[in-house]
């Protein structure tokens, strides 16, 4: 095969790894968005403590996936803005309410900041909800119909409940306490909720889907495809009865392997997420456009990969470090009143 051949393979693969990282860092931000209506004052300023440090870095992969989409597959990226116009300007909506609460709230006198944590909650919702129902019309190759339209909201439900379930992790990486706590409840009954979303999504894409459908049942990729469901569900157990064993060590004081919940989740994340692509590749569009179809020409993508070698680094190192500085548990002295 010529080398500009894998030129569209190469970007197909550095999209994914960009969304990857989106999802579990941006993710466990908006999963403490949702999670925050269920505690007092004191616990919300600790809670937005814990993703203060973060927030710019963690939303930087969203803005470089965006980039590497209009960058390297314009044609797919017309049809996607096209096909998701409306929850894509909502979601955008629910990013814009969620920044402004968080920068707000920390400025605003103590009687309007209930209204600025229910912001928060809000755009935390409504860009959670979007990012779903986005993902569900993708899947279905934007198909109209009840049935498409309920696996999009299926979708959407079991996205929120994944970054409920990311976000609670995170809590209990990041504090102590009674809010850890609560945290390990919250996971719990998160990773419940996550689990049934994902067996019923499981079961509805390939037959909202007949493309993954024929991937997923034929040989030999169902063999290839098999161990990724099973082994995502072994860590999905083994995350329900490590979860209240934790929790009691942590009411004794022992909270040596607090990192356990969240590494698990991204684990399965991961999982997920290699399982999606296998399923929609080599299309970047379902049923409407490959990846060679959609691609740039060769010259834009040569360029654009000299540019990407330049700018993923960076952003990496930039991510690695803030992640370095402010490593360990919250402490009060970073709190965001």
């Amino acid at each position: 095969m010529p080398l500009d051949y894998w030129l569209p393979i190469i970007f197909a693969g550095l999209l994914v790894l960009v969304m990857i990282i989106y999802v579990i860092l941006d993710g466990y931000d908006l999963g403490i968005g949702l999670l925050l209506p269920s505690v007092e004052r004191a616990d919300k300023n600790r809670m937005i403590a814990t993703i203060g440090p973060f927030w710019d870095a963690n939303e930087t992969w969203l803005v470089l996936g965006i980039g590497l989409l209009l960058s390297a597959f314009p044609a797919a990226n017309s049809l996607v803005s096209y096909e998701l116009y409306q929850p894509l300007a909502l979601m955008l909506g629910g990013l814009i309410i969620r920044g402004v609460a968080f920068d707000f709230r920390a400025k605003a006198p103590d009687g309007h900041k209930a209204w600025w944590d229910a912001a928060f909650f809000a755009g935390a919702l409504m860009a959670s909800a979007m990012q779903g129902l986005m993902l569900g019309r993708y899947l279905t190759g934007f198909a109209n119909g009840w049935g498409a339209w309920t696996f999009a909201w299926l979708c959407a439900a079991g996205l929120c409940a994944g970054y409920a379930l990311l976000g609670a992790c995170w809590l209990i990486l990041k504090t102590s306490g009674p809010l850890q706590a609560r945290a390990y409840g919250w996971a719990g009954r998160a990773l419940l909720a996550t689990s049934l979303a994902a067996a019923l999504v499981s079961i509805a894409t390939p037959l909202a889907s007949p493309s993954i459908a024929a991937k997923w049942f034929v040989l030999p990729h169902f063999l290839l495809l098999i161990p990724l469901p099973l082994t995502a569900s072994l860590l999905s157990a083994l995350l329900w009865w490590l979860l209240p064993k934790l929790a009691k060590r942590q009411a004794l004081g022992d909270d040596r392997y607090c990192w356990t919940p969240f590494a698990l989740c991204v684990a399965i994340v991961l999982l997920a997420s290699w399982g999606l692509a296998y399923s929609i590749f080599p299309d970047i569009v379902i049923e409407h456009l490959s990846i060679w179809q959609a691609a740039s020409d060769a010259e834009a993508l040569w360029a654009i990969l000299v540019v990407a070698i330049v700018v993923l680094p960076a952003i990496a190192a930039y991510t690695a470090f803030v992640y370095r500085i402010f490593h360990g548990k919250t402490t009060d002295e970073l709190s965001y009143h």
